[in-house]
């Protein structure tokens, strides 16, 4: 292999890791926020202050001064909704005029319905208590077609994040209570894009990569509860993925089809760490009002890494974010309360810098919830929510074969429309 055949592999290997985690999903870019049917109904607005284990991912203080256990399993259906849509998207082959990319204009509904499902279990000894939380905080689906005008950016994608939370807490004083959790996760993904020949005679190549790592971040919180008012106030932190993997070219004609084959390749990136503020206030033996302001570090998300043999830093120029929501618990009797509430979501995403694999823009969910105990040992959770997407610029310019002789832009113009999502949530807690 060539000096300039090997560095036109070594380009497209780059431009699929490039896009390997971006996703769009019910609370941020690829975040899901979806850790408690709880929470859920009332639109997550007061997880970190409220007690238990539907409470433990978002506060490990949570569990401290719990009595005995408890255990809650839970699964949620993400439908999402919308359009991706072409509004003059150009390819430039070298030596060659720009011409439109071609392919269907319209992407219908290109992010698979998800289905999400998590658990919890904590047991207290007096001040000390334990807990474990499992969740998929980091996941989603996206399916483009092959004739779709996105497919230089996106094919299929599937990333899934698997967080194992072990947790402590103590109850230092009365209604004081602190804890803190190490965040074990399992990164896999699997995605794929489609590569231009030089020729637009010709068909379409294609690269696909696929990569795991397990690696540890770290979780700590204090609750504070006094009379009707609990407060709360958590740190998630930023995660490091390291993915060891391989990258599949095939389908290249002419000059471009010595670089078909496989090689392996490293990878590198981090989750946002996450700061959590939450009020509880009991305004009657019936309503609890809720509030909760989540700030998002997304800015650790700048750039993919690529190990050897790529050696590459590829930006992706996200921004740290806000969510904010309000919500409330109404007790109609001893076994039944209702929950409402509203959250709006900023995206990390910038224009100028958002791609089809990622069409996220700033969002408003809008949640209702149920429980019901048919005993004081077992509770059953419900919730529903309904998400509207802003309208967006899908715009971020692409390059097959960056750096090379046969560098081919893809100046993307395009836009996320019509887009929401339905999030039905199922789920059960027991104490024993």
């Amino acid at each position: 292999m060539n000096s300039t055949t090997n560095r036109i592999l070594l380009a497209s290997a780059a431009s699929v890791v490039a896009f390997a985690w971006s996703g769009s999903a019910s609370a941020q870019a690829f975040y899901l926020q979806e850790q408690s049917v709880r929470g859920q109904g009332r639109a997550f607005s007061g997880e970190a202050a409220d007690t238990g284990v539907d409470s433990l991912w978002w506060n490990p203080a949570s569990i401290a001064g719990m009595q005995g256990g408890e255990a809650s399993i839970r699964a949620s259906a993400i439908l999402p909704r919308g359009k991706v849509v072409d509004d003059g998207t150009v390819i430039v082959r070298p030596l060659r005029a720009p011409a439109s990319v071609g392919g269907n204009p319209v992407a219908k509904n290109p992010i698979d319905n998800g289905y999400l499902p998590s658990g919890a279990i904590a047991y207290g000894f007096g001040r000390v208590a334990v807990g474990l939380s499992l969740t998929a905080p980091y996941s989603f689906t996206t399916d483009y077609d092959a004739d779709s005008w996105a497919r230089y950016s996106a094919d299929k994608t599937k990333l899934r994040t698997y967080d194992i939370q072990p947790s402590i807490a103590v109850e230092l004083a009365k209604g004081l209570y602190i804890g803190g959790a190490a965040n074990i996760e399992y990164v896999d993904a699997t995605l794929g894009n489609y590569l231009p020949n030089l020729s637009p005679l010709l068909a379409d190549g294609h690269q696909t990569l696929k990569g795991n790592g397990w690696d540890v971040g770290w979780s700590a919180g204090v609750q504070y509860h006094e009379g009707p008012v609990s407060l709360g106030f958590a740190y998630k932190s930023s995660i490091k993925h390291k993915l060891d993997g391989t990258v599949t070219l095939e389908g290249l004609q002419g000059p471009l089809a010595a670089q078909n084959g496989v090689i392996d390749a490293k990878a590198s990136f981090s989750t946002p760490w996450m700061i959590i503020g939450s009020a509880r206030a009991q305004m009657s033996k019936s309503l609890t009002l809720n509030a909760q302001v989540v700030r998002m570090g997304w800015s650790e998300f700048d750039s993919i890494d690529l190990g050897a043999p790529l050696n590459q830093s590829i930006p992706e120029n996200y921004r740290n974010s806000w969510t904010w929501a309000i919500g409330a618990d109404y007790q109609v009797n001893p076994q039944w309360v209702l929950r409402t509430g509203f959250q709006r979501g900023i995206t990390p995403t910038q224009t100028g810098n958002r791609d089809a694999r990622v069409p996220d823009s700033n969002r408003w969910n809008f949640s209702a919830g149920t429980s019901y105990s048919p005993s004081p040992a077992f509770t059953i959770d419900a919730a529903a929510s309904y998400i509207t997407f802003k309208d967006a610029p899908i715009d971020r310019i692409t390059a097959a074969y960056a750096g090379t002789p046969v560098q081919t832009p893809i100046v993307t113009d395009g836009r996320l429309t019509d887009a929401s999502a339905l999030v039905f949530s199922l789920g059960a807690r027991m104490h024993f």
